[in-house]
């Protein structure tokens, strides 16, 4: 049995109890990791505020090169990570399109090489005979992050690598669903960081909770629902934290009339079902004009026919399982409520026999707006296809949503198009593609789906406080 240990000070810690971390493919238990507390949580934060100010001193440059020799070592170890994250997430190891743990391991990698390479610059804002003004933006100190399940690896690196970059400190909650490849990760990381820099304690919400409400911690990143970055909120007014929130959406997709049917259909399928539909930013609400829905619909329901479900280790495996039970259940419950509606289902609507939490690509129409499924953020492999007549009722119908992570608009007139965007209520809007994601491109939400963004200088600065600093010459 694998056994995962937490880090802090960068020392191997246990606990009284350990906790079981489950294959979805299989449901079987294959990892054990240490059930943390918040006394755990305190010698975390303890370590990370005894690390700051060394770390947050050092030379930039220096800084910046210990992050990029976290690459090759993990480059190094590339087929095991992947190995780790298929089996605790059920990701394929290839996956459709390519989306999988290769993916997620390349993605991380990518990113940390990425994020190593900013610089925070200095604004001059005046220098004359009088005075220089320069505004300099200082790290703030130690940040508590808190991970989902969804993207393990990629995710903890989406936080962690930004806060270090800057000058901070961290204390990392992974999900008590997939703490084993970000585990591993922090071990392999202690080997280069100064003790204490990054740290981890492995558990579940009252975990979390002691991070968000600790008065030693200066800033909470945290992606995942919406009940719980309430939640978050609420514990980190004690101290004002900073916070950053990426709480998932119910992403919209608008076809408009005059595209290529066949040409889209594939991206459109992917847009929806990589990674089991198991990303914030997939596309989840797709509505489709209704001269081209039928075409449309049979589309993308063919290619959820020709699909490859099973184990993720088998690397004919395009889609996986779903992550956990209880978020399989979400999945039945929504396809329940549709067809009890009436709602047609093109394909699938049914969890499969045997072990694994295997939910079938399911495909649905004669749906609309008002159905449990179109409403809520499933998470899963299902979408409903939304008919439509009118353009600037779609767009209003796509807007009536709480959530506001992502949308997209699909069109042959990639210009016309483009001229919709700004009719979106969402923080990021893609024409003809959807939930690609960049490391130089900020990722964030509006509304419900929370605020701060992240990645490149735009996500780094998240990061940091303005200090303003004037030079008297006279």
């Amino acid at each position: 049995m694998l056994q995962c240990e937490m880090i802090i000070n960068g020392q191997p810690v246990t606990a009284a109890t350990t906790f079981d971390v489950i294959n979805p493919a299989t449901e079987e238990v294959f990892a054990q990791c240490q059930q943390g507390s918040a006394e755990h949580v305190d010698q975390a934060v303890a370590a990370a505020r005894a690390a700051f100010p060394g770390w947050s001193r050092m030379a930039d440059s220096d800084r910046a090169e210990k992050l990029r020799a976290l690459v090759p070592l993990l480059e190094a170890r590339m087929p095991e990570f992947m190995e780790l994250v298929t089996k605790e997430s059920g990701k394929p190891m290839a996956g459709l399109n390519g989306v999988g743990s290769g993916m997620e391991v390349g993605g991380t990698m990518a990113w940390i090489g990425f994020t190593a390479d900013l610089e925070l610059p200095v604004d001059v804002l005046q220098d004359d005979d009088e005075a220089r003004i320069e505004v300099h933006r200082r790290p703030l100190g130690v940040v508590g992050s808190i991970t989902p399940w969804n993207w393990p690896l990629m995710i903890s690196i989406w936080h962690i690598m930004p806060a270090l970059r800057a000058g901070n400190t961290v204390v990392l909650k992974p999900s008590e669903y997939t703490p084993v490849a970000v585990s591993k990760f922090v071990e392999l990381a202690n080997e280069v960081l100064p003790a204490g820099v990054l740290n981890m304690v492995t558990g579940g919400g009252d975990v979390g909770a002691a991070i968000s409400s600790h008065p030693d911690i200066a800033k909470i990143v945290f992606t995942g629902s919406i009940a719980t970055g309430r939640r978050i909120m609420e514990s980190a007014a004690g101290n004002l934290k900073r916070l950053t929130l990426e709480l998932g959406g119910n992403d919209a997709g608008i076809v408009l009339p005059d595209v290529d049917v066949a040409a889209i259909a594939p991206k459109l399928f992917a847009a929806c079902f990589h990674n089991n539909g198991q990303t914030c930013a997939a596309l989840k609400r797709l509505y489709v004009h209704e001269d081209i829905y039928d075409e449309v619909a049979q589309a993308i329901a063919q290619q959820a026919r020709e699909v490859v479900v099973g184990d993720g280790l088998d690397e004919a495996t395009q889609l996986g399982p779903m992550q956990n039970q209880a978020q399989l259940n979400i999945v039945k419950s929504l396809a329940e409520d549709a067809r009890a509606q009436g709602a047609t289902f093109l394909t699938g609507g049914q969890e499969r026999e045997g072990a694994g939490y295997f939910f079938e690509p399911t495909v649905v129409t004669d749906i609309t707006d008002g159905s449990r499924l179109v409403d809520e953020e499933p998470f899963g492999p299902i979408v409903p296809i939304i008919k439509y007549s009118d353009l600037d009722e779609v767009i209003e119908r796509a807007n009536n949503s709480p959530n506001g992570l992502g949308g997209s608009i699909w069109s042959s007139d990639a210009n016309k198009a483009a001229a919709l965007a700004g009719r979106m209520e969402c923080g990021t809007v893609w024409i003809n593609d959807h939930a690609v994601l960049h490391p130089h491109t900020p990722f964030g939400g509006v509304k419900q789906s929370g605020f701060g963004v992240e990645f490149g200088n735009y996500g780094l600065e998240e990061f940091t406080s303005l200090q303003t600093v004037k030079i008297m010459k006279a």
